[in-house]
């Protein structure tokens, strides 16, 4: 890229950012294309973002995990430090969630968008051959794009049941800071372990899931 291009592409980034941040998708689509990144990059982009985003969470679920079952078991020390604790856990927690859910709805305006264009662009073959070996591969790839928002969102479903008990747990503890507190919530990390367990094997699988489809549109 000369310097022409550059300075060109370093003038329209904050516009190209803003219409990403504001939602005129088509728009931002448009503006990519015009310097050669297209839907399909834009695709891969946004599911390496949303497999990372679901990794950083369950990363972060399992680290909540082990902060309140440090706290539950209390053994001495300063009750307010240790809400704190708990606290900020839920806080990050609940950050992770929202950005799995939003590079979730990423991935599924891109592969709207991507899959109307080449269903459109069929029609501009001149070859039969080619038009039905495009159309094989948009058949496939749209099986295995089902596959990956379907372990995606199952993933994201099993969220919410491990959020409420953390939230009901760090609301209870911020207005009852005492060891009789602590033991009567004893009974709630079980279940809660449970279903921490549930949710990091459904983002593993759809980790998987991921990077199988990279695989697929790499091809």
């Amino acid at each position: 890229m000369n310097f022409s291009n550059v300075r060109i592409l370093s003038l329209i980034t904050p516009l190209i950012i803003l219409l990403s941040l504001t939602g005129c998708q088509s728009a931002y689509y448009s503006t990519m294309e015009k310097f050669g990144v297209h839907k399909r990059d834009i695709m891969v982009d946004r599911v390496s973002e949303a497999r990372d985003s679901q990794e950083e969470a369950k990363e972060q679920f399992a680290s909540a995990l082990e902060r309140f079952s440090s706290v539950l078991d209390f053994k001495g020390g300063t009750l307010e430090e240790k809400y704190k604790k708990v606290k900020a856990e839920l806080d990050q927690s609940e950050k992770k969630a929202r950005d799995v859910h939003k590079r979730i709805a990423a991935v599924e305006d891109v592969s709207e968008a991507l899959f109307d264009e080449w269903e459109d662009e069929l029609d501009q073959y001149s070859s039969a051959s080619l038009r039905q070996s495009s159309k094989r591969q948009l058949d496939q790839t749209k099986k295995e794009y089902t596959k990956l928002i379907a372990a995606m969102k199952k993933a994201e479903s099993k969220i919410d049941p491990v959020l409420r008990p953390l939230r009901d747990q760090v609301l209870y503890l911020k207005h009852n800071l005492n060891a009789r507190a602590i033991s009567s919530l004893q009974s709630e990390l079980v279940h809660i372990e449970t279903d921490v367990t549930v949710l990091i094997k459904e983002m593993e699988a759809a980790i998987r899931e991921a990077d199988s489809f990279i695989r697929t549109l790499a091809k």
